[in-house]
């Protein structure tokens, strides 16, 4: 499969897929507003016509090394657990986040500690049918690996179709089921399929039966904690080979408002025999080290968090968490900030180019605290309706130059040699 990047210019996705996903955000008024319809360009028009190639992706996937359909069920619990040990049993993970986990993006945390990374959910039937939907919404490199491809669906046949079209540049095809917003509910995926659970049943079966790579799952969780373990138990029993368990109910969507329930997640660790993640919680590297010791999962997602800071998988805390630590005096400055961070995305943008509309998302994700201090700023942001690459590194060294930087911060190292007691 060729990713073709030369040849993209302006994505005008159908009615049709307007109404059942978030991915597109065009307003389908007559008069549509400017800023929208510019951000769905593709950034670094010109460095494609440039180049005039189209990127191949040659990595050779790790894969379960024939379709599941005969196995049973201790054959491809064995076989979960030798792909997952192969991928180096990776602990940090960035979560599935519509338009912003992409490739840049995925690079960026990787460089700053994460081990694997989900793409943005993707819709099934767009993506079989859409070349261009394809082209520009799934990426990826060499590089880019562990990697989940996920999609919503609703259909086992739709779901298998453009699942096969990744197959050979991932290492799991998850299936979320557990998008809680009201397109999900409209377009009947995510957590709205907890409602029919035969049909999610057949959808990892579809999977598991016809495809080399492994299926994961992305699931919430019920009210009720039988329910819950049921529901993880089916998906095992259908062919899942890998399951992330978001702590909350699908009604409680305010991470802010509503803890994860890392209690409920450790019961499904115990009751699975498959690896397991937890989502759920995270805001510093010791959240996650707390999450696996508590839950024994394998390893923890993050996703709001990585928004802000996508080096938090390294040790690097935003000020509010800093100060908010029962160990405030230990954190200095660790000699970044996310302006820093700003820029090295930008450059990753420049050759892995994304929609506008992803890039303006983060900028405005990880320099909302510098926002805060210089709100002129942002709304030179909100007015630019064209945006380019000399714009916002222009507007990241105009933060710099009006102070107030907003470091990020690490806890202070430890000086062994001082606290040693003295040889006499």
């Amino acid at each position: 499969m060729k990713l073709n990047l030369s040849n993209l210019r302006f994505l005008r996705p159908r009615k049709s897929f307007i109404s059942q996903t978030r991915t597109m955000t065009h307003n389908t008024d007559a008069n549509p507003d400017p800023s929208k319809v510019v951000d769905d360009l593709l950034c670094s028009e010109r460095q494609q016509r440039d180049k005039g190639i189209e990127e191949t992706v040659d990595a050779a996937p790790l894969s379960l090394g024939s379709p599941g359909r005969l196995l049973g069920i201790d054959t491809r619990v064995e076989r979960a657990w030798e792909h997952w040990k192969k991928l180096g049993r990776p602990k940090y993970i960035v979560a599935p986040m519509v338009d912003n986990s992409e490739l840049p993006f995925r690079l960026l945390c990787q460089k700053y500690g994460a081990q694997a990374a989900y793409t943005p959910m993707l819709h099934s039937r767009i993506f079989s049918e859409t070349e261009k939907y394809r082209n520009q919404e799934f990426t990826t490199c060499k590089e880019d690996r562990p990697l989940f491809v996920q999609f919503c669906a609703n259909d086992p046949d739709t779901l298998l179709e453009a699942a096969k079209r990744v197959e050979p540049y991932c290492d799991y095809v998850d299936i979320n089921l557990g998008c809680p917003q009201r397109i999900a509910r409209r377009g009947n995926y995510g957590a709205f399929l907890m409602d029919n659970l035969p049909l999610v049943k057949s959808l990892v079966e579809k999977l598991a039966q016809n495809l080399t790579v492994p299926v994961s799952c992305k699931i919430r969780i019920f009210p009720n904690l039988k329910d819950t373990l049921n529901y993880a138990k089916m998906l095992e029993d259908a062919g899942c080979s890998l399951l992330a368990v978001h702590g909350r109910t699908r009604d409680e969507k305010d991470g802010k408002k509503f803890r994860a329930d890392w209690s409920a997640i450790k019961e499904v660790r115990n009751a699975l025999r498959i690896p397991v993640l937890a989502n759920g919680n995270v805001r510093c590297i010791e959240d996650v080290d707390d999450c696996i010791e508590e839950t024994g999962v394998e390893g923890v997602l993050s996703a709001e968090t990585l928004l802000e800071n996508p080096a938090v998988f390294a040790g690097f805390r935003t000020a509010e968490w800093a100060k908010d630590s029962e160990e405030e005096e230990g954190y200095v400055d660790g000699g970044l900030d996310q302006g820093d961070l700003v820029v090295e995305y930008l450059k990753l943008c420049e050759k892995h180019p994304v929609p506008w509309r992803m890039i303006r998302s983060h900028v405005h994700k990880m320099l909302g605290d510098w926002f805060r201090v210089h709100p002129q700023v942002r709304e030179q942001l909100n007015a630019q309706n064209i945006l380019t690459f000399e714009f916002l590194y222009g507007l990241v060294d105009q933060l710099k130059e009006l102070g107030g930087r907003v470091p990020l911060y690490k806890k202070r190292k430890v000086d062994t040699l001082q606290e040693s007691p003295q040889k006499g």
